[in-house]
This record gives structure tokens, sequence and C-alpha cells, in this order.
């Protein structure tokens, strides 16, 4: 376990085949998850950027609401990203019309805080604990937590101090994609506490 955690990416919709490349280059054992049966089968779950209310829907239609939530309350790692983040938030707003989250992180996220694709951007980004460069953060229709709960621990936000990277205990949520930038450090964090969590 230790030299090769076995991890799963929600493969329902958004940009899986990025986040199992560095998951995969990283040395982490990747499933794609469709089915309770495959959740089963892993120690942790990145849930990958896409459109929150699609991978919502559909993880009610194969099922995985309730696994994945449960998973969650066990204690099964989980990271996050764009839309991951959102599904990750205990409340959503700006949130279409019977919108659900998986839940766990004691945050409150703004769906599309940025505005549409156009307004897309990269950014330099400090983040509490990562050594080395700055963190190269490509938002893309991004949200952005508005309240950090009790619970929950700000990783990285931007000048204008809106919160864009967030954690609390073996869960991770970050606003913007590293998996298409290049940037492994909060891949490598997130299979640290799967190994921690294993352990």
């Amino acid at each position: 376990m230790a030299a090769r955690p076995r991890v799963g990416v929600l493969a329902l919709q958004g940009d899986v085949r990025e986040h199992v490349r560095v998951l995969t280059g990283l040395g982490a054992d990747v499933t794609l998850v469709r089915r309770p049966k495959e959740l089963a089968a892993v120690d942790g779950l990145v849930l990958p950027g896409g459109e929150s209310s699609v991978i919502d829907k559909l993880a009610r239609a194969f099922g995985m609401q309730e696994p994945i939530r449960a998973a969650i309350r066990s204690g099964m790692p989980a990271y996050g990203t764009c839309a991951g983040l959102i599904l990750l938030a205990d409340e959503i707003t700006g949130a279409i019309a019977g919108q659900e989250t998986f839940g766990g992180l004691d945050v409150v996220v703004a769906r599309n805080a940025f505005g549409g694709q156009t307004e897309s951007f990269e950014t330099e980004l400090e983040v509490a604990g990562f050594d080395g460069a700055p963190v190269h953060a490509a938002f893309i229709r991004a949200p952005v937590v508005t309240r950090v709960g009790d619970r929950a621990t700000a990783l990285a936000a931007l000048p204008d101090g809106r919160v864009v990277a967030v954690e609390q205990g073996p869960l991770l949520g970050t606003s913007f994609h590293p998996e298409v930038s290049g940037e492994t450090r909060f891949h490598e964090r997130f299979l640290a506490h799967v190994r921690g969590a294993a352990a």
C-alpha cells in the first residue's frame, strides 16, 4: 500500500484523464470510478473539474451519491478540483434548482464566481505548507470559497482575499486545476492523506 496507493477518479464527467495522468505519474494505482463496487476498491477519491450540476445528476443516476457521502463520512480522503470542490462543499450558492453536493468540507462555495469561460485566467499563488515556487493556478469557470467554517482551513487565497484552496482532515479542495498546469503538489498532498488513512 505504501508503494502504490489505490485511488479512484470519479469518471462520470469532466477532466478525468488529466487527473489519471498526474496520479499515475506519482506512482498511484488508479481506478476509474463509476459504480459503488469500484468506489469500494479504492482508498481515496478525486472529484474532477467539469460541470458540478451534471456530475451531481449522474452520481444520483448511477447510484453513487450515497456511497460517496458514506465514504467521506467514514474518513476516505478526497480531493476536488473546481467542480469537485463544489461537490465537496457542505453548502453552495448559485446552484441550479435541486442541485446537491456530497458534502464533507465545512465551507460555502459560490459557483462560477469569476463568470463564464471567457473570464478564465491564470495566476501565481502562495500555498500554506508548500515549499518551492508559487503554484501556477488555472481558473476555468471557477468557484470560490465564500466562507471557511471552523473545521476547515484556508490554504491559498487570491490577492483580494478570496479563498481558492481549502483542507479539512483528509479532504482537499481547489478552485483551480493543478492537473492541467503541470502542478503536482496538491495530488502529492492527497496521496499522503491516502497513505495516512490506509496506515
